[in-house]
């Protein structure tokens, strides 16, 4: 690997803006994912500046290279019903403010489903919205399309669909993926397989470019491979198993955020036994390799 730093391994926390870098610390993080509002209601929270700024303190006195927010999940900017349509944009935009008021480096979203409306459809409702939000975007804080998985209208399930957001985007500058390994893997890409890997990889870069893969989520699955079935499982449990250690090896990740979004042992998240079990599956791919 030369001089190429590994993956950065990291988890989401619960806990917000006030209480999510306490956690990262126990675990010992490299890198942090966050909720900057519940991600339960659609009410978005005025946030004191005072703990924006103990945020970002914070952050530097962890050493935690990098910050990911992660977008509620009611969010849907394919959607054909206008109300949802403009919450989700109004919920995205101040995700993204408070994303760059801390200091993040990212804001993770998933562009939702066009509920039968067609692909066409959705993509007409999703670009507008995406090119209005990415203007709360900053040099240093970017917006990522993360990969979807599941049945019906979810939009984003294969590269084709995230080339022509992006094209429709007018391929802004600041607009980047992230790849999400159960999602990978419940749609029909064998993560756990280096040739399918540097397949997947190359078709990414031709239509949407390397560079612009930003961030990971390192997630076992609870369902089979083409499934179309999102169900997240911990480490080592799921579908995926040891073939995690291929998908976490791979020189195209290296230096990249690896986050985990895992039940956990007691479905509060990962753990120290997670984080561990990250830590061992990437140096097993690594001596692989």
């Amino acid at each position: 690997m030369g001089s190429v730093r590994p993956v950065l391994y990291g988890a989401h926390c619960s806990g917000g803006i006030k209480k999510a870098l306490d956690r990262a610390g126990e675990l010992d993080v490299d890198a942090l994912q966050l909720f900057v509002q519940s991600p339960r209601a659609w009410r978005f929270p005025d946030h004191d500046p005072a703990d924006v700024e103990a945020f970002r303190d914070r952050r530097v006195e962890l050493g935690i290279s990098a910050v990911l927010v992660h977008a509620l999940y009611l969010v849907n900017l394919a959607s054909p019903n206008d109300e949802l349509y403009e919450k989700s944009v109004a919920t995205m935009s101040s995700t993204l403010d408070a994303a760059c008021a801390i200091g993040a480096d990212a804001v993770i979203f998933h562009v939702g489903s066009h509920l039968g409306a067609g692909l066409e459809a959705g993509l007409g409702r999703a670009a507008p919205a995406m090119e209005q939000i990415l203007g709360h975007s900053s040099e240093t804080t970017w917006l990522l399309m993360e990969n979807s998985a599941g049945a019906g209208g979810t939009i984003g399930r294969s590269l084709d669909e995230l080339e022509a957001l992006f094209d429709a985007c007018g391929r802004h500058e600041r607009l980047g993926v992230c790849l999400d390994s159960c999602h990978l893997w419940v749609s029909g890409d064998d993560v756990t397989d280096r040739t399918a890997l540097d397949v997947l990889l190359a078709g990414l870069d031709s239509r949407v470019g390397l560079d612009r893969l930003r961030a990971l989520h390192v997630n076992d699955a609870q369902a089979p491979l083409g499934s179309n079935r999102d169900r997240h499982a911990n480490l080592l449990e799921g579908e995926i198993g040891e073939g995690l250690s291929t998908f976490l090896a791979h020189p195209a990740f290296q230096e990249l955020p690896a986050v985990m979004e895992v039940p956990g042992p007691d479905n509060h998240g990962p753990d120290q036994g997670e984080m561990r079990k990250l830590r061992e599956l990437h140096a097993r791919g690594l001596a692989a390799a």
